[in-house]
């Protein structure tokens, strides 16, 4: 997704029995009194933490946003000197396959995968509109059969999934945002409020796929609702609440947080780009955890300290933003089209990273996800 980062601005059996652990101490950033080994049978579900929040990252693999290697999470940790709890990855369907190899090598590592499942056809290229895989071809019904095999598999998998699809559906720089499907144009209205036609097919689509996946029994998968922090354009059509589909096709709210990401935006702060979002965000559902699923700054000596953006950060994350239960930081570099970079890696310069491997070393920022037993779905 360089494009758009551009454009808008051991095996799963030894690593279970780690997460598992509620321990201070004994397994780096678990929280607790004292190490207590649970040895579990029977599908698992994720537990959000009631203190705390689970530290995450999508690594640079280098290309594309699927081909993640056990080697590379590994190195990630030992750059920032803790263990992923949640690891994101890109799975599009132009690829038409299920990321079996790409969950087994995260659940290998230990950590939730976050699974970017993308309505997108290659060669993934933004701004240019709805593709094969448009949203009133998939109410159609022309991708039963693709969404009833991913969903199959997904199931067979069995391990607890996260996923976020139709992420940032507020832009316009994927194929299935609501702008290019009648954007804010009036179709009726509801409760006295009017119903807008872009985000009203992007809400159904959203229940097509939600329904047509649980249908096969993947109840494995925990789904989330992923706008962008800015909506484009910036009109009330565009509101995070009209693309919302409802409490019961949601399991968590997420939303995607970038600071400056090339040479020709300005400066903000983490609290300016974050705080009237998450506002908007947390009125939505005042229970769903609220995770960071994005969120990332580039290195501008000059322009602004990308040190201090990381130590106010985490901060406001643990203090002001308490509803923030993970947070999955964007480390990618690219080449832009002018022939500048933007460079989001944590090690974009020596200071930038210590300060983030000292905020990551605080206990608040959990590195082991835990589990408990999954409840029968009726």
């Amino acid at each position: 997704m360089k494009a758009r980062r551009e454009a808008k601005r051991g095996g799963w059996a030894g690593r279970l029995a780690a997460v598992l652990l509620v321990c201070l101490g004994l397994v780096p950033g678990c929280k607790g009194k004292e190490a207590v080994a649970e040895r579990q049978t029977g599908p698992l579900e994720i537990v959000m933490p009631k203190e705390g929040a689970y530290l995450g990252a999508y690594v640079d693999f280098g290309d594309g946003e699927s081909h993640v290697t056990y080697d590379g999470l590994t190195g990630f940790e030992k750059l920032v000197g803790k263990h992923l709890a949640m690891v994101g990855f890109g799975n599009f369907w132009g690829d038409q396959e299920f990321p079996r190899r790409t969950l087994d090598i995260i659940a290998s590592y230990g950590a939730i995968p976050l699974l970017f499942w993308s309505p997108w056809d290659k060669p993934y290229d933004e701004l240019r509109g709805p593709d094969r895989f448009s949203l009133r071809a998939i109410l159609a019904g022309k991708w039963d059969s693709y969404i009833d095999q991913w969903a199959d598999q997904a199931r067979e998998y069995g391990k607890p999934i996260m996923v976020s699809w139709c992420l940032e559906m507020n832009g316009k720089w994927f194929p299935w945002s609501g702008y290019y499907y009648g954007a804010g144009k009036v179709i009726g209205h509801k409760d006295g409020k009017p119903l807008y036609a872009g985000p009203e097919l992007v809400k159904k689509a959203f229940r097509y796929v939600v329904d047509r996946v649980r249908a096969r029994g993947a109840n494995n998968i925990s789904w989330g609702f992923h706008p962008n922090h800015y909506g484009q354009p910036l009109k009330p059509w565009n509101d995070f609440s009209n693309y919302y589909p409802g409490s019961n096709y949601v399991d968590w709210l997420g939303l995607s947080v970038y600071g400056k990401m090339s040479k020709s935006e300005d400066w903000s702060s983490f609290y300016d780009v974050m705080d009237s979002a998450y506002a908007e965000l947390c009125r939505l559902d005042p229970n769903k955890p609220v995770i960071v699923a994005e969120w990332g700054v580039g290195e501008y000596p000059g322009r602004g300290d990308k040190a201090a953006y990381f130590r106010e950060a985490f901060a406001d994350m643990k203090s002001r933003y308490q509803r923030v239960r993970a947070a999955v930081y964007w480390h990618e570099r690219w080449e832009n089209k002018d022939g500048s970079f933007s460079n989001l890696h944590v090690n974009s310069s020596p200071e930038a990273l210590a300060a983030y491997r000292q905020a990551v070393a605080d206990p608040y920022w959990i590195g082991v996800p835990q589990y408990r037993p999954r409840p029968a779905r009726r």
